[in-house]
């Protein structure tokens, strides 16, 4: 038996080795970090978040303020129990986390699902990509990146559906494993977000539910990677607005590469075959 539990563990860090060594190639734990640079570059990306930012400044202030009033010194008092004085930390970043989850759920439902789209499309159209942006809306001439967008054929972002609910409440109990538990529950929840941070790109690709399945399940080390980051900028109290728009214009810089790529790819190859031939 301890062998077996020997053969177990060792496949298992295995796996998990080469899933940090693809998520460390694909370097897609870098667009949240290039989302924000480019972001703070293209003042045209702004006004998404600008007409937005007054309302949804105050719903985030609202809740953090509300979650820490009220659930911080019970959640604090369980969690000391098994965490000691790391309680403090780790409360902190549990607090943060569900006020982030509240705060996701009004918000991209009632306040930033449009602005959101915009700011993804405007993105995806400052990198070259009309004619992706095109088939799902239109794309007018002239003017910047947001001046371009026209009107939606159909809204893209899924609404946030019980399931995912019941899932954030199911990895919650993690928190209560000192340290590694904390860590693990944001990879989990940087796991989900990764796919979900490319709902407009499978759209806009016009992937069906199938082939969106596959082509995560290909770069899952580099959507958790991607995820990760991600995740923990948006639990930063108020500034999670903020960082819901620049973790957006990220997972539109990685559309926009893999596009290019997918694009180039075949071009280089072209061109290998035909040097080739010219040297025959």
């Amino acid at each position: 038996m301890a062998e077996k539990v020997k053969e177990v563990a060792a496949e298992e860090f295995e796996q998990a080795k080469v899933m940090a060594q693809d998520a460390v190639r694909s370097g897609a734990y870098l667009y949240p970090l290039k989302g924000i640079a480019y972001f703070v570059s293209n003042r045209s990306l702004w006004r998404p978040l600008a007409d937005k930012l007054i309302p949804t400044i105050s719903l985030g202030l609202g809740v953090t303020v509300f979650m820490f009033a009220v659930t911080y010194v019970p959640q604090a008092a369980a969690l000391a129990l098994v965490n000691g004085p790391l309680s403090i930390f780790t409360t902190v970043l549990l607090v943060l986390s569900e006020a982030s989850t509240i705060f996701s759920v009004l918000s991209k439902n009632f306040l930033i699902d449009d602005a959101l789209i915009d700011t993804f499309d405007g993105t995806m159209l400052s990198r070259n990509q009309n004619n992706l942006v095109a088939k799902e809306r239109q794309v007018k001439s002239g003017g910047d990146s947001i001046g371009k967008l026209g009107k939606l054929v159909t809204k893209p972002f899924q609404k946030f559906t019980p399931k995912a609910i019941i899932r954030y409440f199911m990895y919650l109990p993690l928190n209560f494993i000192p340290v590694i538990g904390t860590v693990l529950f944001v990879i989990l929840q940087g796991r989900k977000f990764g796919p979900t941070a490319h709902a407009r790109y499978f759209q806009l690709k016009q992937m069906k539910k199938g082939e969106q399945d596959a082509f995560v399940e290909q770069r899952r080390a580099a959507y958790t990677s991607f995820g990760v980051p991600a995740v923990l900028l948006e639990l930063v109290p108020i500034l999670g607005i903020f960082f819901s728009f620049t973790n957006t214009v990220g997972a539109a810089l990685w559309a926009a590469d893999m596009e290019q790529n997918r694009t180039t790819a075949p071009n280089l190859r072209n061109q290998a075959e035909l040097a080739k031939k010219s040297e025959l």
